[in-house]
């Protein structure tokens, strides 16, 4: 059984235990984000109230993907006028990536940023995230048994397709490097290794390699094709722009706390791994759409790709990477910053407190 002191020891560096001896009462004050000498497992007194708000916002958007009709995507799928060859190639793309990238942002949460962080109110949120992970694969999977696709074909794309593979290369040495038993935070070079980690993993995959994907199925809906399919994208969207700014705020307040991380020689390997994913993405859209589909082509993901990435850079104080980047899909922002609250889900079998607090035209 997992005692007080081995919890202490598990999850912060073997320099950070004094309270594991003293058992005193936590001081709110005495909270960090990494490295904290208070105990995990009290999540109050509260610091992190935004962390918290974030989490009970979380909950409160729960929805399950057999709660949506998909009849009409799997009529439209077997008809074989239903969709041209360009946009079942988007389809099947999009499944290929996203069935297997949230197993792998659960597995760095679980495995990886979840022992390392010790403020438990934003373990607290990590926690729903990852469950949000597991709820997101269930819908791919959903969608991919619903249509008939070859399962084989789909949960192996990310080994067989190049665009895909490159992407989860890019990812995968930022969770080994945190999941490494023997990886402690506690110095400054190991700090900034989960610094890394939590930027890439916040900015760059949920904040960036997710928007072509998201982009191409919600304009598939929004031409009423794949529209349950673009019910539970929406739904996803809206769970990893939470996602996201949760990672950001967390960024943001280690970096508040820990100054002396953020110097001029790792902001500059930030900004070339920005620079990289962005590359990664705007592959990835070439890969999918060879040609113009949808009203929109893969020349205009390379402007949206480096206006999010712009947007990204400055959230976590950065300048700019791609100065004067506008965005051509202004209908995205609606769905993305998830402002207007009405009741879009006709076809939900059960209504959650603000399971209907999503728009679009």
């Amino acid at each position: 059984m997992l005692t007080f002191d081995d919890e202490i020891s598990s999850t912060t560096h073997p320099s950070h235990t004094a309270s594991a001896s003293t058992h005193q009462r936590v001081n709110a004050a005495d909270k960090r984000i990494i490295n904290a000498k208070t105990d995990v497992n009290q999540l109050v007194p509260f610091k992190y109230k935004w962390a918290w708000e974030k989490y009970l916002a979380t909950c409160a958007n729960h929805w399950m993907p057999q709660e949506v009709n998909m009849t009409r995507d799997i009529a439209l799928w077997k008809d074989p006028n239903g969709l041209t060859d360009d946009e079942r190639r988007i389809v099947k793309r999009n499944l290929g990536f996203f069935t297997t990238a949230d197993s792998l942002a659960a597995n760095n949460i679980v495995l990886g940023t979840y022992r390392h962080i010790t403020a438990p109110e934003c373990r607290q949120f990590l926690l729903r995230q990852a469950f949000e992970e597991a709820i997101h694969t269930h819908a791919y999977q959903y969608i991919v048994e619903s249509i008939g696709l070859d399962e084989g074909e789909i949960f192996n794309a990310y080994n067989e397709i190049p665009s895909i593979r490159h992407k989860d290369e890019f990812l995968i040495p930022f969770i080994e490097a945190i999941m490494d038993p023997n990886f402690h935070t506690g110095t400054p070079e190991t700090d900034q290794t989960l610094l890394k980690s939590l930027i890439v993993f916040a900015c760059l995959m949920e904040g960036l390699f997710f928007y072509v994907g998201f982009t191409q199925i919600l304009a598939l809906g929004r031409q009423n094709k794949m529209v349950g399919a673009a019910e539970q994208y929406q739904y996803i969207l809206r769970d990893e722009s939470m996602h996201c700014n949760f990672g950001i705020d967390l960024i943001n307040q280690l970096k508040l706390e820990n100054p002396h991380l953020w110097t001029a020689e790792f902001k500059e390997e930030i900004n070339a791994l920005f620079r990289k994913a962005v590359d990664l993405e705007y592959a990835y859209a070439e890969d999918t759409m060879p040609r113009g589909v949808l009203g929109m082509n893969a020349s205009m993901f390379k402007g949206y790709l480096r206006y999010i990435a712009n947007r990204r850079a400055t959230q976590i104080g950065l300048e700019e990477l791609f100065p004067g980047e506008e965005n051509p899909f202004p209908w995205m922002s609606e769905m993305i910053d998830l402002k207007k609250e009405r009741n879009f889900f006709e076809t939900r079998v059960i209504e959650y407190q603000t399971g209907g607090a999503l728009s679009w035209d």
